[in-house]
């Protein structure tokens, strides 16, 4: 039995101290946070406009009581709030993971060609030939040819 836990402890231990695990909760985390500043978007920004362009309509106050039994209130403005924080919300998502696609495309700049070489360069190239050709050295790339 103190084996079957122990092995249990070590599992989780291996579980929890992997990345996935890790990189996970910490997406769970900033994802709340994410969430609240959409949310706070939704309902502190967009909403009252959307409401002005909708004739001073408040979606906080826009529902329906039902006259039976209790005068139950279905809330219509909380739900149209949900669906405009969810669109929000996947609009983001979908705009930040466009831009970290576009950044994983991106290919590494092709080398530059190289410099022509300068008039030092060509000088003394010319010269090293003459002084070759003087003392009778021929370089192998040009035995080749011959």
């Amino acid at each position: 039995m103190a084996n079957e836990k122990k092995s249990i402890m070590q599992e989780f231990k291996e579980f929890i101290s992997r990345g996935n695990v890790i990189d996970m909760a910490v997406g769970v985390i900033i994802g709340g946070a994410f969430t609240a500043i959409v949310n706070s978007l939704v309902t502190d920004i967009l909403t009252p406009i959307i409401g002005t362009f909708l004739f001073g309509l408040n979606f906080n106050n826009f529902g329906i009581s039902i006259p039976w039994g209790n005068h139950p209130y279905i809330d219509f403005g909380g739900f149209i709030q949900n669906i405009i924080t969810f669109l929000l919300t996947a609009i983001c998502l979908f705009l930040i993971i466009k831009g970290i696609n576009a950044l994983r495309r991106q290919k590494p700049a092709a080398p530059a060609a190289p410099p022509a070489p300068s008039k030092e360069e060509v000088l003394l190239t010319e010269i090293r030939d003459l002084l070759k050709a003087q003392n009778g050295i021929v370089d192998a790339a040009e035995e080749k040819t011959e």
